[in-house]
């Protein structure tokens, strides 16, 4: 952690005359933990978030201007993998164009069938695949756009090419190849401006904000999504369910941000609105090709989940887990979110039993999503941070699970 984060603590700290035992106190967090973080040590987004809570100031306020996240752990691609994907997204540039191999120009129905089929990949978890495929959709899209003759064709070219790209950033977020993402997801918002296409766009928008949610770039991320809900904001009782899920993942987005950030009035608008939006769509939507992921009843309470589960509420997350539109029942009659959705909500449970103690159960939690989700999980280190804390509070010999999984996440010891 940089030492302008500890230096920033300390600083808010003592402008309120309170010593670090207050403050631990007014955070929830141990004594140790005030300590080692203003003498430089690691913490997680959480931890600050509840820091900047008892503070009073937005999260932002702890990072330097110049903060990188923490760096993670070298579960991408491969290098080979990605090598094709930089050569269409970052080409050389010189004195002169370049010119660069095309497809071949495969039909409409064709090109955009291999991006549904990519789509699918992706939820499945099967990453190699998708990284695998992209190159050819990219260049296909490409060949499209370079080869439209007339408005209308362009108009067609330039939307299937914007949808290419977001799937191409929603694969290198996933995978953490921050950089590359940004460049995939801002031409694809390019390339829905340029035809006026302003509900795809803010598809793209979504994505855009997701990155900036995972760079920490919390008041970055709030401030464009709500920017955006405010143009595509639909009229409810007229709405189409796509027009609704773009509006409702847009302030989920507002929302996901403003918990990081300490924002709380932003966090309850926000889930409020979300909220109408989901009870007027009335079950889980997903289509792909219309908006960035599933929208519904189920996915907005696991977003509310989330926050409390981002704020170590773990006795929240439990009493709310599986009752009301996460019931058995509800799901049944109203759809169950997309796979990363669910998983990521099986995870914050499991934290919760994590941290009430309850070891066996956090476990058991870990192992649904290793049978259900197993690659997925891997890009997760929240489910590492989970069994590393059953690891370490563990004095008997592991069970075959506890073994299964730290082998599986790579935890050693």
């Amino acid at each position: 952690m940089s030492p302008e984060i500890s230096s920033n603590i300390r600083k808010h700290r003592r402008c309120l005359g309170w010593s670090q035992e207050r403050l631990a106190e007014a955070a929830g967090v141990s004594l140790g933990t005030v300590r080692k973080l203003e003498q430089g040590g690691v913490a997680r987004v959480e931890t600050l978030a509840q820091l900047a809570e008892a503070l009073d100031v937005e999260t932002a306020a702890l990072f330097a201007p110049a903060a990188s996240p923490e760096p993670i752990r070298d579960d991408g691609p491969s290098r080979q993998q990605l090598l094709e994907l930089r050569r269409h997204l970052m080409p050389p540039v010189g004195l002169a164009d370049v010119a660069r191999p095309l497809g071949e120009g495969a039909p409409l129905t064709g090109l955009l069938r291999d991006i549904d089929d990519a789509h699918a990949l992706y939820q499945a978890d099967r990453y190699d695949s998708v990284a695998r495929r992209l190159p050819g959709i990219l260049s296909a899209a490409e060949g499209r756009v370079r080869m439209a003759d007339g408005d209308e064709q362009r108009h067609q070219a330039l939307m299937t090419r914007a949808r290419a790209l977001f799937l191409t950033g929603k694969y290198l977020t996933q995978v953490r190849q921050y950089d590359l993402a940004y460049q995939a997801l801002a031409s694809g918002i390019r390339d829905a401006r340029e035809v006026d296409e302003m509900s795809t766009a803010a598809v793209g928008v979504i994505g855009m904000c997701w990155l900036l949610l995972r760079q920490d770039r919390f008041a970055e991320c709030a401030d464009l999504a709500s920017d955006t809900a405010d143009v595509v904001e639909p009229r409810i009782s007229k709405a189409a369910p796509e027009e609704l899920a773009i509006w409702g993942e847009l302030l989920l987005r507002v929302a996901a941000a403003a918990v990081r950030n300490n924002r709380k009035a932003e966090v309850k608008d926000a889930r409020r609105m979300a909220a109408t939006a989901a009870h007027a769509i009335g079950r889980e939507h997903t289509d792909f090709r219309t908006h960035w992921g599933p929208f519904g009843p189920a996915t907005a309470e696991i977003k509310v989940i989330e926050d409390l589960s981002l704020k170590g509420d773990a006795r929240g997350v439990l009493r709310r887990a599986d009752t009301g539109p996460l019931h058995l029942d509800s799901l049944k009659a109203h759809g169950t979110p997309t796979s990363n959705v669910w998983g990521r909500y099986r995870l914050d449970v499991a934290q919760a039993h994590g941290l009430a103690g309850a070891h066996h159960d956090a476990t058991g939690e870990l192992m649904g999503i290793y049978r259900s989700h197993p690659e997925w999980m891997r890009h997760q280190p929240m489910a590492r941070r989970v069994l590393e804390k059953v690891l370490a509070t563990r004095t008997r010999t592991l069970t075959t699970d506890m073994r299964t999984l730290a082998s599986h996440l790579g935890i050693n010891g």
